[in-house]
């Protein structure tokens, strides 16, 4: 099974959906605000991405960052970190561990190679760090047991 875009049921796998998370001790609404306000080192850059009244908005303010210079080397490290954080919690955990092992492609239209798939294409890795946090998930379940 796979599991196409982050629409209509699979919405919540969104970065858009809300759910709260802490990057370097502040409070973020969405992974999308924490993720956008992780690119610059600036605290009050950070301040107005967090304050931003949706994951829309606040990826519109990112665009308008002062990027840090390292960002092209933790950005995938960041990203996996707050997706641990959303995952860890319910819903999202139980959500995401009742998709089995279906395969997760951030379908898009808007050409984002790098984090999904367009057309056909792309690199997926949002997609894929969602599996290995739930593989991370099911692997803490089975010790547990």
């Amino acid at each position: 099974m796979k599991i196409e875009g982050f629409r209509n049921e699979y919405r919540w796998l969104s970065n858009f959906a809300v759910a709260p998370v802490v990057y370097e001790g502040m409070l973020f609404r969405t992974v999308e605000h924490a993720y956008q306000a992780a690119k610059t080192l600036e605290w009050d850059q950070r301040e107005h991405i967090a304050a931003a009244w949706s994951a829309g908005e606040a990826k519109r303010r990112g665009r308008k960052l002062k990027i840090r210079d390292n960002w092209d080397d933790v950005k995938l490290h960041v990203m996996l970190v707050l997706l641990r954080q959303k995952f860890a919690v319910a819903p999202y955990r139980s959500l995401l561990i009742e998709t089995g092992d279906a395969e997760i492609i951030e379908d898009n239209w808007w050409h984002d190679r790098f984090w999904g798939v367009c057309r056909g294409s792309g690199q997926n890795h949002l997609g894929r760090l969602i599996m290995q946090v739930r593989s991370e998930l099911n692997a803490a379940d089975d010790a547990s047991v």
